[in-house]
């Protein structure tokens, strides 16, 4: 309903008070809107850029340093991005639960559950039942997984080493700092919890 000098459109299509004629006048804003839009399809709208586009570059640049590690560890290692997370978590704390391995890598429980269980069957962790939870589960490396986080380790520091001279020293720990702070400003908008990512 369209609305001028405080009243109404009639019945008979009249402002009342004289003011205009509106019995045409939705169809022809529809029309100018439809005019409007034919032009942006055919000309084009850059008033937004994708490429320029914060949160796009910033799953793009991950994705792509995702596929570079993926690669790297299924040559080297035959793991895969969950798997090679799973590996290192268990081997920096020792003993943990799969729940807190899902906490501390930013990974979805039935990702952890599936790679851990790859780990498992291929003898690089041993998993037993929570001592103080009968339901529960522990993870742990086997000496053949102590043997594989030896080495993936390296291999991870080689490859952040080797992003690491796309910029300048100054510019590599102003890149950390900033990713800290805006994950901890996107943790407090809502976005905390777990995370899925293209592997």
């Amino acid at each position: 309903m369209l609305l001028g000098s405080g009243s109404a459109i009639a019945k008979n299509g009249r402002l009342r008070g004289g003011v205009c004629r509106g019995k045409n006048v939705e169809g022809q804003l529809s029309m100018k809107t439809n005019v409007k839009l034919a032009d942006v399809a055919e000309q084009g709208d850059d008033s937004f850029k994708l490429e320029e586009f914060l949160p796009y570059q910033l799953s793009v640049t991950a994705n792509r340093v995702s596929r570079m590690f993926a690669k790297r560890y299924a040559e080297d290692f035959g793991l895969s991005i969950p798997e090679w997370r799973v590996l290192v978590v268990v081997g920096r704390f020792g003993t943990v639960s799969p729940s807190m391995v899902s906490e501390w890598a930013a990974m979805d429980k039935v990702k952890v559950s599936r790679a851990a269980a790859t780990l498992v069957a291929r003898g690089l962790l041993k998993q037993t039942q929570d001592p103080s939870d009968g339901r529960a589960r522990l993870l742990r490396l086997t000496r053949k997984g102590v043997t594989m986080y030896q080495g993936a380790v390296p291999l991870a520091l080689e490859i952040e080493a080797e992003l690491s001279k796309g910029l300048s020293r100054a510019e590599w720990t102003a890149l950390q700092k900033s990713l800290l702070r805006l994950t901890q400003h996107v943790e407090g908008l809502g976005g905390a919890g777990e995370v899925d990512i293209e592997e």
